[in-house]
């Protein structure tokens, strides 16, 4: 998943480094929203402005624990909605 997050963001944010330890420092505000659009609409996941925390955006490695994070909370909703039907 490193990988093609990786490739993604690389592809939409060129001059971007998605190697740097300190990747926050890097991104504006539009770079960020980049990352959320991008994000959410791959993973079918909802990310917004609160997720992009210092924390959340600090590597690369910190972006792809949170979009893990939020597929286990995807699924979690899933299969409790499911079970509601």
């Amino acid at each position: 998943m490193k990988e093609e997050i990786k490739s993604l963001l690389e592809e939409a944010l060129p001059l971007v480094d998605f190697d740097s330890a300190f990747l926050f420092s890097e991104l504006d505000s539009l770079g960020i929203t980049t990352i959320l659009m991008i994000l959410s609409e791959r993973y079918h996941i909802s990310l917004d402005h609160s997720d992009m925390t210092p924390k959340n955006l600090r590597s690369l490695d910190n972006l792809v624990r949170l979009v893990e994070m939020k597929l286990a909370e995807k699924d979690t909703d899933d299969a409790d909605a499911g079970g509601l039907s």
